[in-house]
This record gives C-alpha cells, sequence and structure tokens, in this order.
C-alpha cells in the first residue's frame, strides 16, 4: 500500500532555501520596512542569509518534508 502523500508548508517553502549540502538558509529579519530610521551598517548586516539555528531544524523538516 501507498505511503500519504505529506503536503509541504508553502509559506516555509517560499522563505527557506535548501543548499547543495543540504543546510536550510533563512533570511535575516526586521528588513521589511522603516528602513529610513536604521543606518546603513545596520542594513547591511541584515542582509544576506544565516543557517537556520538547530533548535528549530525539527519544525522546519516537519514544514518542509521534501526538501
Amino acid at each position: 500500500m501507498a505511503k500519504i502523500k505529506l503536503k509541504t508548508n508553502k509559506s516555509a517553502a517560499k522563505r527557506l532555501k535548501v543548499t547543495g549540502s543540504g543546510k536550510i538558509m533563512r533570511r535575516k529579519g526586521w528588513k521589511g520596512h522603516l528602513l529610513t530610521g536604521k543606518n546603513k551598517t545596520r542594513k547591511r548586516r541584515l542582509s544576506g542569509s544565516l543557517e537556520v539555528n538547530k533548535d528549530n531544524l525539527a519544525t522546519i523538516k516537519r514544514l518542509l518534508p521534501y526538501a
């Protein structure tokens, strides 16, 4: 008998990317709006991606079953 297919959480899929080596990368927060009040250095630090924290990894794996 075939297994039941799992649904991918689409909001998580749009926000998270999986690298070739299997790491899950995320964007940094606090850069969505009100950027005029933040200095250039702070905005530059908020750019780029980070690896997802190991404490949240189990939850993320559940949201992205086929990643």
